[in-house]
């Protein structure tokens, strides 16, 4: 319970939700681009490697801005 208030005083679960969010966004990202050059496109394994680590890691970034965005 003493956690729970602390996390919520402190504001820590809300930027455990934006990790979460922004992991999240990554791995989706990653996978479905992925899937299409592999499967779809029959690109070689380290072409859709490549393409999925590079897919991921700007939807990481797209996703860490938006988390951040101030209104």
């Amino acid at each position: 319970m003493r956690l729970a208030r602390a996390m919520a005083i402190t504001g820590e679960a809300d930027a455990m939700k934006g990790w979460r969010y922004i992991i999240l966004h990554a791995l989706v990202a990653a996978g479905f681009i992925f899937t299409l050059q592999r499967y779809g496109l029959n690109a070689t394994l380290e072409s859709s490697l490549l393409w999925a680590l590079t897919f991921g890691g700007c939807a990481a970034g797209l996703a860490y801005s938006q988390v951040n965005r101030k209104l």
